[in-house]
């Protein structure tokens, strides 16, 4: 079944004028989850700077930045580390890039200038993992006009070691998307770079210049179409903590016509080996698939996850890697513009998709503009559930059509399960907490247990406001299981690793990524809700392609397992409460 279209002739955007289906009659069913937004309290006050409050003139003030949660200092804690964009006419004071560590009591403390963070500029997406395997999660940045690799050194300070990695840009590409990826799986970290324009602020048309500078009848900032496409890059790491550029060699370089945003690495297709999936913007996304050879080959339409089921490319912005279906293969959730679907791709453990979005009951929402992404068990009951943060490019257009709000909620759909074979999903609002229902025009997303009390919380970035810290507190009985992978012959992050679950007479596939949602940085620690099961059977396939067990695990604690050992740290939470 296809949805009827009715496009939007001269604009900037895909869009396809959907209307969303009948909502169903709600199930009843209780949901454990609930948000609070504890931003404030924790001490995340500062806002986050990107482009102009009530007007945007160019594309470059609205696409924002990403998040993450990561544990820089390796105390079992995780910190937080937010980007931050500038103004048109200058930064404005307190415009940078944001550390905040973990006080182990809900709340943060600003580490940003002890760290050596401080940085001003247009930051797009951030990509964290250990390059140099020393112990460490290093930080790599993308920005407008730039990047920058930043090395942990381990005392709670990083260095900018851009220049000696030999990963100095400049120009006008604006950079998007990035992520470590072990592509060739010799235990280092590699690195992908997508690029969304190649973008120039002295030749940029301005609101209402031209046909890709209108949006329902309303002058707007103009693009992305009708605006200069760039390239994507692949840097090779020399293990010496220097990279190559391989981009032509590798064949990453010859896909051209998109406008490339978030990058997720993970293996798609079940040979073992990472592929490389990127959401694009208005034009037909992305995927990389892994030749075994150093080489990729670009075939996401052929895969199914190029567009959607109608044929038609969609506005990709933020990407959730997943096994919504519980069949052991990973699934893809992509969150697209206003009128339209956010679209979830069936990976079928081939290497070939299938849009069920409709099937699954997601046709029902199609009136904000979704960015960061999650398919995260968000009430442990052992299905995974999708969630989107939400906001408007247009502040203009809200006091014109104020049906199209700058300010929107998340979404939530939860998963219900399967129903004569097929998993369906119900959407929640203000029965999951007033942090889902509050407005806002948040743009990255990052989710993990910031409070380690064995619940899955989201840190999102919000547009010249402070971000939002949604603490959930999931009631009942059901459990969970986390697992931290640390490889030893692979990448010590073990990005590009896998775990499957076995709990309950179910199965759930998961891997360490280094970017997804959008632009962001999830818990690198997995997280399995069980249900009520009690114990769990996991098979890690570290990137290598070594195989490992643990069965028997116990629920409700998180297990560091280490590649070669088996697991060898057993944690057992103790809850800390904003």
């Amino acid at each position: 079944m296809a949805l009827l279209t009715t496009p939007l002739l001269g604009q900037g955007v895909a869009t396809r004028g959907v209307k969303p289906l009948p909502r169903p009659k709600p199930s009843g069913l209780p949901f454990h989850a609930y948000f609070t937004d504890v931003a404030a309290h924790a001490g995340l006050t500062a806002p986050i700077i990107y482009g102009g409050v009530d007007k945007k003139e160019y594309i470059i003030e609205t696409v924002g930045c990403g998040v993450a949660f990561l544990d820089y200092d390796n105390d079992g804690w995780l910190d937080i580390f937010l980007l931050s964009g500038t103004r048109l006419g200058g930064a404005p004071k307190g415009a940078t890039n944001r550390l905040y560590k973990n006080n182990r009591d809900g709340t943060f403390t600003d580490v940003t200038e002890r760290a050596g963070l401080t940085h001003t500029g247009w930051a797009s997406s951030v990509t964290a993992g250990d390059y140099n395997n020393d112990g460490f999660e290093d930080l790599f940045i993308t920005y407008y006009g730039g990047q920058t690799l930043y090395r942990n050194n381990g005392d709670g300070t990083f260095t900018d070691v851009t220049a000696d990695a030999g990963l100095s840009i400049s120009g006008t590409a604006w950079g998007s998307g990035c992520t470590w990826v072990d592509y060739d799986r010799d235990g280092h970290l590699d690195l992908f770079v997508a690029n969304y324009l190649d973008f120039d602020l002295k030749t940029a048309p301005k609101p209402g210049e031209n046909s890709s500078c209108n949006w329902k009848g309303v002058p707007v900032n103009c693009g992305p179409r009708g605006l200069k496409t760039s390239l994507q890059r692949l840097y090779h790491n020399n293990g010496n903590g220097t990279f190559t550029d391989v981009s032509k060699l590798s064949g990453v370089s010859k896909a051209t016509g998109g406008y490339a945003m978030t990058a997720v690495a993970a293996d798609l297709d079940n040979d073992g080996w990472p592929d490389i999936y990127v959401a694009c913007d208005s034009t037909p996304s992305f995927l990389f698939r892994n030749n075994h050879d150093g080489t990729f080959t670009e075939d996401a339409l052929i895969r199914g996850i190029a567009v959607n089921e109608d044929g038609q490319e969609q506005a990709g912005m933020g990407v959730a890697i997943g096994d919504y279906n519980l069949d052991g293969n990973l699934d893809l959730f992509v969150t697209h513009f206003a009128d339209d679907t956010s679209v979830l791709y069936e990976g079928n453990g081939k290497g070939t998709f299938e849009d069920v979005t409709l099937r699954a009951g997601l046709g029902v929402e199609t009136r904000y503009i979704g960015w960061g992404a999650g398919m995260v068990d968000l009430d442990n009951d052992g299905w995974p559930d999708l969630f989107a943060g939400t906001g408007s490019v247009y502040p203009e257009v809200s006091r014109v059509l104020p049906e199209y709000p700058y300010k929107t909620p998340c979404v939530i759909f939860r998963n219900l399960g399967l129903f004569n074979g097929e998993v369906k999903f119900e959407e929640l609002g203000k029965e999951a907490g007033p942090g889902i229902s509050t407005a806002r025009s948040s743009r990255g997303c990052a989710f993990g247990d910031f409070d380690n009390d064995g619940d899955m919380d989201v840190l999102l970035m919000n547009m010249n406001e402070p971000p939002s810290l949604l603490r959930n507190d999931v009631t009942g009985s059901d459990h969970w299981l986390k697992v931290l992978l640390i490889g030893t012959k692979s990448n010590r992050s073990a990005i590009g690793s896998r775990v499957t679950a076995s709990y309950g007479g179910r199965v759930q596939a998961q891997e360490v990524t280094a970017q997804s949602s959008f632009y962001s940085v999830n818990d690198r620690r997995l997280h399995f809700g069980l249900g009520p099961a009690e114990t769990a059977d996991l098979t890690i396939r570290w990137t290598n392609g070594g195989i490992e067990h643990a069965a028997g695990v116990a629920a409700n604690q998180l297990v560091v397992i280490e590649e070669g050992s088996g697991v060898v740290k057993k944690v057992k939470f103790t809850s800390a409460r904003a």
